[in-house]
Parts: C-alpha cells; structure tokens; sequence
C-alpha cells in the first residue's frame, strides 16, 4: 500500500514539473532570425549552427561561433535536398541553399523546409539565364 502512495506521489511530482516546464516554454518570447546550419566555402568543411538574421536591411548569417557572414548582395543559385551523408550532419528535412556572394566564396545553409520561403525573401534567387 505504501508503494502505491509513494508511486502517485512520484507521478504528480513528474507531472507537475512537465507541466511547469511547458508553461515557461509558451510564455519565453520568440527569438528573432531563421535557424539553420552553414558551411563555408560550399561543399567543404563543417556545418555549423547559426541564425539569418534580415534587420536593419541586409541580411547576415551569424554562426554560434566566429565572426559574421555578410550576405549583402548574395543570390541563392540552388535549391537541394540534402545528401545522405549530409543527412547525418543535418536535419534530413531540411533544404540546402547555395548563395553566391559577391567578390566572395560561395556559401551553404541548410534551414527547415517550412523556413525556405522566408530565407529566399531575404535572399533572391538569382536570375536565370
């Protein structure tokens, strides 16, 4: 008999923290900027995680750690799924973008699917010739 009250004690303690916990999640504010992973030069290296960011006009792609990639200027030259093997770095589900920067090395950031239509917003494709 003790063990069953011992057990509903550790449920309700369990479920008051998860509980707890779910609130701060919808009361924290959004964060600004797209999440994604990067690589730079495109096609080399590690991907690194980071945010687009689009404010104050230009956008930039800052990384958690290093300096910042200035995107002023750069086109997304292609649209792709990732490889298998990039698929264990990154989200599967995920789109690589390939955006050519200007004077610059090309550079590639993968974000959600459902993000893609907002990071080709701030970054244009470039034209087709």
């Amino acid at each position: 008999m003790i063990e069953f009250v011992v057990a509903a004690a550790a449920v309700a303690g369990v479920g008051w923290l998860v509980r707890r916990k779910h609130r701060e999640r919808q009361a924290a504010e959004v964060v600004p900027g797209l999440p994604g992973m990067a690589r730079l030069p495109a096609g080399e290296g590690r991907w690194r995680m980071g945010r687009l960011y689009v404010d104050g006009g230009a956008p930039r792609w800052q990384p958690q750690r290093g300096p910042v990639v200035e995107l002023a200027g750069a086109r997304a030259t292609a649209v792709r799924a990732p490889s298998v093997k990039e698929g264990m770095s990154i989200n599967p589900g995920s789109r690589i973008v390939t955006c050519a920067r200007p004077g610059g090395v090309d550079i590639e950031i993968a974000v959600m699917a459902l993000d893609l239509r907002e990071f080709l917003d701030a970054v244009p494709r470039a034209e087709q010739v």
